[in-house]
């Protein structure tokens, strides 16, 4: 591993939260209602919305997404069981927020054990795609089928659908791509394969549409992600097109800071984001790339 792929690593985690953060009070608002409340088009950590935030707090997009990277340094690689008590002593924390679909895959978990949800129309949410970073920085480097079957592991624990497998792996390999230092221009090969394999997901013309429905979600991400010029106006765009602009926010941060690194994103945005969020995402984005690019020592 070398400098550049902490950075992106690091700049992936940081930008997932920040994105949440940014657009947490955003959620489920239109564009001119954004407009209206802020007086211009949302750019700073405000807090508020309807969860009543504060100023760079984060939301369940994050908080699961820790959960996933604290079950695998725990079990120091895979263990699907390990997330899914991850997710059930999280939920029982009482969260701010906890998504439908979510919710019962961790309850159905606590009650009957099971680890993977039934195929489920009503599960096509963005609810598995919002967590599945840990799973990108933490999986060994090189071994692409291992990371797909982790991927769709965790998602399925709670989403029972077939559209939120593609999108997890998708994601995941475009994030690990720029960690690997590619360019826009290889993770939109990624996105040509996903859009090949599963039209649905056609992205241009961008439809227009924000909802957590996991297509939505992943049609305005890479729509925003593939035009941005730099983390800022990636951010900016992404959480002003409103809907779910938390989820969008993060997910974009996800591979904007993967791309432009955790140097692209603006201070003012981390000196919000929470102290403790800040140092568990550092921690643990170190922790993931050690067992993705385990030292020879380790490794014998």
């Amino acid at each position: 591993m070398n400098a550049q792929t902490h950075e992106r690593a690091l700049g992936a985690f940081l930008g997932l939260a920040v994105g949440d953060a940014l657009g947490a009070p955003a959620e489920f608002l239109l564009p001119h209602e954004i407009r209206f409340e802020h007086k211009g088009p949302l750019r700073e950590m405000t807090g508020g919305g309807w969860l009543r935030l504060k100023p760079g707090q984060v939301t369940d997009d994050t908080q699961m997404a820790l959960a996933v990277g604290s079950a695998m340094l725990a079990a120091g690689g895979w263990d699907l069981r390990g997330v899914a008590d991850a997710f059930a002593a999280w939920l029982r924390s009482r969260p701010v927020d906890v998504g439908n679909t979510c919710r019962r895959g961790i309850q159905r978990y606590l009650q009957l054990g099971t680890l993977e949800a039934p195929e489920a129309r009503e599960d096509g949410g963005n609810g598995a795609l919002m967590r599945q970073l840990p799973v990108a920085l933490g999986t060994p480097f090189g071994d692409d089928a291992e990371f797909a079957r982790r991927a769709v592991a965790q998602a399925r624990l709670t989403h029972g659908h077939v559209f939120s497998d593609a999108a997890n792996v998708a994601l995941g390999r475009m994030t690990r791509v720029l960690l690997a230092g590619g360019s826009r221009a290889d993770c939109r090969a990624v996105a040509d394969a996903l859009t090949a394999a599963h039209p649905a997901f056609r992205f241009e013309p961008w439809p227009g549409r924000t909802s957590g429905y996991v297509v939505d979600t992943m049609q305005t991400v890479l729509d925003v992600f593939f035009n941005a010029h730099d983390f800022e106006t990636a951010l900016v765009e992404a959480v002003n097109r409103g809907g779910d602009a938390d989820t969008i926010g993060a997910l974009t941060g996800q591979l904007a800071g993967a791309f432009w690194g955790a140097a692209g994103i603006p201070e003012r945005w981390l000196a919000r984001l929470e102290p403790k969020i800040k140092a568990q995402i550092t921690a643990q984005t170190d922790g993931l790339l050690a067992l993705a690019f385990p030292s020879p020592a380790a490794a014998a």
